[in-house]
């Protein structure tokens, strides 16, 4: 008697994430594989020139960890 064939929706919640985190992991070792669209790419050059143009305008990490948690 053969059993039915576990696919990615019989898994347990770890064992998804883990799933999740192995191909993220296999994705981001080449990340110029990895197509950016225009748009992004515009809006990344635009908060860069931003942040050259008003470092001030920065939050440290500390005050990002503040933020998520409040």
């Amino acid at each position: 008697m053969s059993s039915p064939e576990k696919t990615i929706f019989d898994l347990s919640m770890s064992e998804k994430l883990q799933l999740l985190e192995d191909l993220w992991d296999d994705i981001a070792s080449d990340p110029a594989a990895v197509p950016l669209p225009d748009w992004q790419k515009e809006e990344l050059n635009r908060r860069k020139q931003n942040l050259l143009q008003n470092p001030g305008s920065a939050f440290s990490w500390d005050e990002i960890q503040r933020r998520i948690r409040s």
